[in-house]
C-alpha cells in the first residue's frame, strides 16, 4: 500500500495534463500536423527516423547521472584558496561575537583557526577523492 506522501504525489501527476512537444533541428517547437508533414521528408533524406518528440518539462530538477560529476584530486593549492576565502570570515566572526577582546588578540585567535583548519581541508579533500575512486571502482 502506498504511503500518504506517495498518494499525494501520484495525485499531483494525475492534476496536471502533460503534453507531447515536438522539437525541430533548430530548436523550434512543432505541431503534431507539421511533425507528420516532415517525418517521412526527413527520413528519406537521412535514411532514418529522427528523434523529434521532447520530454515534458516537469517542475522537478533532472537528477544528475552518476558519471557526470568528479571529484578532483586533493591540491594544497584549492586548500589555500578556501582559506583565504574563510579567514576572513573568521576574524569577522569572532570580532563580532565576543566585542570584549582586542583585535590582536582576535587576529591570533584567527591564525590558530587557519592552522587547524588547513590540514583538515586537505584531509577531507583526500577523503572524498578516495571515496568517489572506490565508488567509481564498484561495478553497477
Amino acid at each position: 500500500m502506498p504511503t500518504r506522501k506517495q498518494r499525494r504525489k501520484r495525485e499531483k501527476d494525475l492534476r496536471h495534463e502533460w503534453e507531447e512537444v515536438y522539437v525541430d533541428e533548430e530548436g523550434r517547437e512543432l505541431a503534431p500536423e507539421e511533425v507528420e508533414e516532415l517525418a517521412p521528408a526527413v527520413a528519406a533524406k537521412n535514411g532514418a527516423v529522427p528523434r523529434t518528440k521532447a520530454k515534458p518539462k516537469s517542475s522537478q530538477p533532472a537528477r544528475a547521472t552518476p558519471g557526470g560529476r568528479t571529484v578532483k584530486p586533493p591540491s594544497w593549492r584549492r586548500v589555500f584558496k578556501r582559506t583565504a576565502i574563510f579567514a576572513p570570515l573568521m576574524y569577522v566572526f569572532i570580532t563580532l561575537t565576543n566585542r570584549s577582546v582586542s583585535p590582536m588578540y582576535a587576529l591570533l585567535f584567527t591564525l590558530q583557526l587557519v592552522l587547524l583548519f588547513l590540514p583538515f581541508s586537505y584531509l577531507m579533500d583526500k577523503f572524498t577523492y578516495r571515496l568517489w575512486q572506490k565508488r567509481q571502482a564498484r561495478p553497477g
